[in-house]
């Protein structure tokens, strides 16, 4: 009598769960920093991106560079529409479906409310996450996407800034930069996935309650700069942390590269000193 075999999953297929995650976490992304995530060769990596790209999973992004805002734009990876129903949109339509009556029956303000109290849960159990991380905001920040990414929305964050007077204004040659110069800086709060998002793109009540708990768990005003629910290819919540003060800059020896030598697109590394009184203001 012949014995059953067991069938092991297709290790291509399991690769590729891995790295549509890796998409839905860090997208958009390029296909080197995806293969340095998770260890593939480079023609690894662009296969399973091509079949990826070919079940629809994923999508292309052009990315123009920030630092210079000349060149190609660069070929960034995101998740395609398809590829965020896969993570888990489970009873969406009969939840869109009663959400409608609702709002039928009792009025938008029902629905308002259904989500404000929705995310009077998220709210009360984030506070004591967010208040563990202590006073500096990016801390918070931090402390508030691990707790998204354990509710399903893979959080994750990034801090962006410049020196101000860094950047040539109409075109001009860049100065160098002053012993000591004004830094605006904020954090970028990140969803890759939302596991609501079909609702809030039929009630955007969710997409705004959530800001406004994000708002008040940080204690700044925070801008909403894109949502999945709007077509955007991720979350993306602003959070100003205000003008901080650089380090001054190091003295200059006769081995130090010259203007000529320097890299024009790298942002120089700053030490934050204080926060202004417009540390809880838009910058």
């Amino acid at each position: 009598m012949p014995t059953a075999q067991i069938v092991s999953p297709d290790p291509d297929e399991r690769t590729r769960d891995r790295v549509l995650s890796a998409v839905m976490e860090r997208g958009p992304v390029s296909a080197a920093e995806l293969g340095d995530r998770l260890g593939f060769t480079p023609a690894a990596m662009r296969r399973h991106l091509d079949a990826l790209s070919t079940d629809g999973l994923i999508e292309v992004k052009r990315v123009r560079s920030a630092a210079t805002g000349a060149g190609r734009p660069a070929r960034r990876y995101v998740l395609s529409r398809r590829g965020q129903s896969t993570m888990g949109n489970d009873y969406l339509d009969i939840a869109v479906a009663a959400l409608a009556q609702l709002g039928e029956a009792a009025g938008p303000e029902a629905i308002e409310e259904f989500a404000r109290t929705r995310f009077s849960g998220m709210e009360e159990r984030y506070r004591p996450i967010v208040e563990a991380a202590g006073p500096d905001l990016a801390d918070r920040a931090q402390a508030l996407a691990g707790a998204l990414t354990a509710d399903g929305f893979v959080g994750s964050t990034r801090t962006v800034g410049l020196p101000q007077g860094s950047l040539p204004q109409g075109g001009g040659p860049r100065t160098a930069p002053a012993p000591t110069r004004p830094v605006m800086l904020s954090v970028q709060l990140c969803q890759g996935h939302c596991p609501i998002q079909g609702l809030a793109s039929a009630f955007p009540a969710f997409c705004d309650q959530e800001t406004a708990v994000f708002a008040r768990l940080l204690g700044v005003d925070v801008r909403r700069l894109s949502t999945l629910a709007r077509g955007g290819h991720v979350c993306t919540t602003h959070i100003p942390l205000g003008r901080t003060t650089a380090a001054p800059a190091a003295a200059v020896g006769p081995d130090a590269p010259g203007p000529a030598q320097a890299d024009p697109d790298a942002v120089p590394r700053s030490t934050p000193a204080t926060l202004s009184i417009h540390q809880q203001g838009r910058p």
